[in-house]
């Protein structure tokens, strides 16, 4: 199915100054720690030492003790979460794999993982009581590594995990939870066929978000047990549907308000302390703040998953790819719903290969449960595939983009998951990057260059926006999605544009869960897609709306009246390509008779049938799948194994960027998350399960003088369910980087690096080693 698809713009496709550009960069904008009620108390939470054990007992007494401590928690107040399945923006969830991190039931199974919490009248004097409550625990053996989580004899995470996938269903519980295989064709037939064959094992590891707002929240319950929660996420409908299912309370009894968010990256897309102070709020009578340190945000907020991939892949010698086969091994930590299936459908998603075979496997261990990050999933598996792609076009003598244009997906095809692909951009975007100057610099000793191309699907689901028109004609635009990406502007551009009126007369809102339509979480590149289809929507009910007004005003029949450029316009004993003319020359503006502005039909709106405002809601299904290709050249310095980034190349399909603007900034970043798990970014565990880099001074991201400019090129293949085009960007960016990064690392180095990162000390022992090899030799 398709739609007719616009071309023509008149808002969409400039670059309007951001809306809440003036109260960010005056300090205005409040974000999840700026807000402080009277009475206030403050929430401090007691976390586990240990990696695996049973809490015995827990003893408030000493805490309570204290003047000023006011309130206490732990699991004992807030229900048995049993086996009810929890709604999720992408994915379900079973309530009890969410409800024992926000505070510990029975035993500890990460180190960090929350145990109780205290509210009292000081931030330090929670602290301090926080370290009176005695908490008595019986040490269990805990596991860390994948492989020997799997072995017959290791501890068990739970046990009552069953592996899912596999058939007949298991009978003993392990910590394997999940084994799912996907296949097409002859996978054994493929690789008799190849001329050439390349098998590897890539390892990428578990990395953080790493948002630069800590997650805090305000909570406050009144003497109707109405409750009241401000926090920063991704999705306040999420928090309340979360904080309602592991409280108890009745979820219509929940208002959420999403504050300005400083980062989120997937990473707030869940909740970790909005139960705690509503639990904290409900006991003591008033409100409970509750922001986590730096050191809780790395240790108990969810990381990314680690995972193995063993990836074989073989062509012919002109290029043609006979067959793709990954085996995925994935680190969920404590806790099942790590984003294997989707590592596992899209690892191979930019190829057309006749053979093809994917396994995932998701293995539960005593760490952090790990949590969504751009794209989940994807960027792992696409590592091992992307770099063995490029180790397989060198072995056959081919230029790497060529070798991708050989064998890219294109319309018709059906990649592993099965839905074939409608118009997509991606023989366009390796068209781009080919013919960038980038690719064309020549590289000098020690410099080397990477290219990696990736596949995103996409999410729809569900949105809702209202649109008010004030008496002047200007609009307020209301949804329910945080802005993390810059939806705020395409918000306003999409109503600006459906309408015909300057971006600068609508006002976008982000409104709490009272106040507008229900909305999935802003994560899965859904925003612009999904909500912005919800603003299209109300934005079209109002342009019928303001010309039935106007026929009213004219007393003439509907079809007479056109919508054009912002105004009504009446088109009695004219064609309406005439009028068109008429108004595109100006003249019929001349005409009062024929024309009414915005401004002047909201003046006459109390006596055309009162206020002018519209609601839609939608569940979308134009969600249509994105692609990106990355082009990278570093330097390594062979005495120190450091890596220069020389030049960075992006490239992306974005059906239509609404706000082109913000389509590059969503690529740039996605680049610097990429290069930096590619280089230093890891979680370092010591062998009790403690994290040893719990803070940005030795968990390394990113900073500007690591970095050029990085080049952005959009391409711009229409979405063809939807009216404007509009892809999803917010996730495919984060995708190609790694590999680039590491294929040219390696090229640069002569080395055959394939465990990330690629930290100096790695790549310096690497060489050392490569230059003895070669002296032996």
């Amino acid at each position: 199915m398709s739609i007719n698809i616009q071309t023509d713009f008149k808002t969409v496709g400039t670059r309007p100054i951001r809306p809440d550009g003036p109260d960010k960069v005056t300090g205005r904008a409040k974000y999840g720690a700026d807000l402080n009620l009277s009475g206030m108390l403050y929430g401090h939470i007691v976390r586990s030492p240990h990696a695996h054990a049973v809490i015995k007992s827990i003893d408030f007494s000493a805490a309570l003790a204290m003047p000023g401590v006011v309130a206490t928690m732990s699991a004992e107040d807030l229900p048995e979460p049993g086996d009810r399945i929890l709604p999720g923006a992408e994915i379900e969830m079973k309530l009890k794999d969410i409800s024992p991190i926000i505070m510990a039931r029975g035993k500890v199974l990460f180190h960090s993982q929350a145990v109780a919490a205290v509210a009292a009248t000081s931030e330090s004097l929670a602290a301090e009581a926080a370290k009176r409550v005695v908490v008595e625990y019986e040490v269990l053996p805990h596991v860390l590594d994948v492989h020997a989580a799997m072995a017959d004899d290791a501890p068990l995470v739970h046990d009552d995990v069953f592996t899912q996938g596999i058939d007949p269903a298991p009978t003993r519980p392990s910590n394997l939870s999940a084994d799912f295989e996907m296949a097409k064709g002859d996978i054994e037939a493929g690789f008799a066929e190849a001329d050439l064959v390349i098998e590897r094992t890539y390892n990428v590891p578990m990395c953080h978000q790493g948002y630069i707002e800590p997650h805090a929240c305000v909570a406050r319950s009144d003497e109707n047990g109405k409750i009241e929660i401000w926090c920063c996420t991704q999705g306040p409908f999420m928090v309340r549907n979360m904080t309602a299912e592991i409280t108890g309370i009745d979820l219509g009894k929940i208002k959420v308000t999403a504050s300005e968010i400083g980062g989120g990256f997937g990473g707030k897309t869940t909740v970790y302390v909005e139960p705690v102070a509503t639990i904290l709020a409900c006991k003591s009578g008033r409100p409970v703040k509750i922001v986590m340190s730096r050191d809780e945000v790395f240790r108990a907020s969810g990381p990314v998953s680690s995972a193995e991939t063993q990836v074989k892949i073989g062509a012919k010698k002109d290029g043609t790819l006979t067959a793709i086969k990954t085996d995925i091994l994935m680190d969920s930590g404590a806790f099942s719903s790590s984003p294997i299936l989707p590592a596992t459908m899209f690892a191979a998603a930019c190829y057309r290969c006749d053979n093809m075979h994917s396994r995932g496997r998701e293995v539960l261990t005593n760490k952090p449960k790990a949590w969504a990050y751009r794209a989940p999933g994807a960027p792992q598996s696409i590592m091992a595939v992307e770099c063995a792609v490029n180790e397989l076009a060198q072995g056959l003598g081919i230029d790497p983009i060529d070798f991708r244009l050989l064998n890219a997906v294109e319309e018709g095809d059906v990649p592993l998951f099965g839905v074939p692909f409608q118009s997509i951009g991606l023989k366009q975007s390796l068209e781009a990057a080919k013919n960038h100057p980038n690719y064309q610099a020549a590289l000098e000793q020690n410099q080397g260059r990477g290219v990696a191309a990736a596949f995103w699907i996409n999410a729809g689901l569900q949105s809702s926006a209202t649109i008010h028109v004030a008496e002047d004609g200007s609009l307020n635009v209301l949804t329910g999605n945080p802005d993390i990406g810059g939806s705020r502007a395409s918000m306003a551009m999409l109503a600006a544009e459906v309408l015909g009126i300057p971006v600068e007369t609508v006002r976008p809102s982000v409104v709490d869960t009272d106040s507008v339509g229900y909305c999935d979480t802003t994560g899965g590149s859904r925003t612009t897609l999904a909500t912005g289809s919800a603003v299209m929507k109300a934005a079209g009910m109002l342009r019928e709306e303001l010309k039935h007004r106007a026929a009213a005003i004219w007393n003439v029949d509907i079809k007479e009246v056109e919508w054009y450029d912002g105004m009504a316009v009446v088109h009695s004993g004219i064609g309406i390509d005439e009028l068109r003319d008429e108004l595109r020359a100006g003249t019929a503006g001349r005409n009062p008779e024929k024309v009414l502005t915005m401004a002047e039909l909201a003046a006459q709106a109390g006596a055309t049938g009162g206020p002018l405002t519209a609601s839609a809601s939608v569940h979308a299904h134009s969600a249509q799948p994105s692609f990106a290709v990355n082009i990278c050249d570093v330097q390594v310095d062979r005495d120190t194994g450091k890596v220069d980034i020389l030049r960075y190349t992006c490239v992306q399909d974005a059906g239509k960027a609404v706000h082109p603007a913000y389509v590059e900034g969503q690529m740039q970043g996605g680049a610097v998350q990429g290069i930096g798990w590619a280089l230093n970014e890891e979680y370092l565990f010591n062998d009790q399960g403690v994290l040893e880099n719990a803070g940005f001074l030795d968990y390394r991201i990113p900073v500007a003088s690591d970095l050029p400019m990085i080049d952005t090129v959009i391409v711009e293949v229409p979405n063809p369910l939807h009216p404007f085009g509009v892809r999803g960007v917010g996730e495919v960016p984060i995708c190609p980087p790694m590999p680039a990064v590491a294929t040219a690392v390696n090229r640069a180095a002569g080395t055959q690096l394939y465990d990330l990162p690629l930290s100096p000390p790695k790549l310096l022992a690497a060489i050392e080693g490569a230059g003895a090899d070669n002296e032996a030799a």
